[in-house]
């Protein structure tokens, strides 16, 4: 014990393991309790590395008892006056080896764990987005080397192309025109990208429409060919009999 307060401490719990032993111990040991409490207290209980333990004596400094199992060889246990066996000795070896057990049990089993380092910033870093199966990922390349770290990405960018993009509309300049001053374009298809035809009726009505034909999205055949009722789609509006629908 290295301080006051741990060897009051270690005083503390060799009184509670005592007064727990006299309950348990026979009546008939008169003062053989409080002699092993001495023994402990003095520090001559000593176990051995065998299992055995040496237990030296209040009285004769040259005198040591030997513990081996449940038997000690002072005359106290051989002569069979200790009551159930229960000689001063086997009573402090028995207090001596509780006390090491609590003590045990208090004591950290091993220094506490520090607390990680911070990872030093790479040399070399760099975000990029990629889209994989549909769904936009960014992925971050760190590295010690900045040639390396661009061979990495490069085999990234390989692997993940990014998605091919619609094509656009071929608009005619006056229809860039009408775009730019939000004006809405009625003689361009955006579906089929074909100019469309405007278009007027008996009823005052007028519409844009192309022929599918040339959109190439039907086979070629006349107008008048076709079958009475029979729709027939461009890209802007459906032909039934004569009367034009507008999608």
């Amino acid at each position: 014990m290295n301080t006051a307060t741990d060897r009051t401490h270690y005083r503390d719990l060799v009184a509670q393991v005592a007064a727990k032993a006299k309950a348990i111990l026979p009546v008939s040991i008169n003062g053989r309790l409080e002699g092993g409490v001495k023994l402990v207290l003095l520090g001559e209980v000593q176990p051995q590395a065998d299992g055995t333990v040496q237990v030296g004596s209040c009285s004769d400094p040259a005198k040591v008892y030997h513990l081996v199992g449940a038997t000690c060889d002072c005359k106290d246990f051989t002569d069979g006056k200790a009551p159930e066996g229960w000689c001063r000795h086997r009573i402090s070896a028995g207090i001596d080896k509780r006390v090491r057990e609590l003590l045990a049990a208090e004591t950290p089993t091993g220094e506490p764990e520090a607390p990680a380092a911070p990872l030093p910033e790479a040399p070399a870093s760099c975000n990029v987005y990629v889209v994989i199966s549909g769904h936009k990922v960014q992925v971050t390349l760190r590295d010690t080397d900045e040639a390396r770290m661009l061979a990495r990405l490069q085999i990234v960018l390989d692997r993940y192309p990014p998605p091919a993009q619609p094509a656009p509309s071929q608009l005619s300049p006056q229809q860039h025109n009408a775009a730019a001053m939000h004006k809405k374009v009625t003689d361009f298809c955006p579906v089929h990208n074909v100019q469309m035809k405007l278009n007027h009726g008996k009823d005052g009505r007028s519409w844009h429409s192309h022929d599918a034909r040339v959109a190439g999205v039907l086979p070629s055949r006349s107008r008048s060919d076709a079958d009475p009722g029979v729709a027939r789609r461009s890209g802007c509006v459906l032909y039934r009999a004569s009367q034009p629908l507008f999608l």
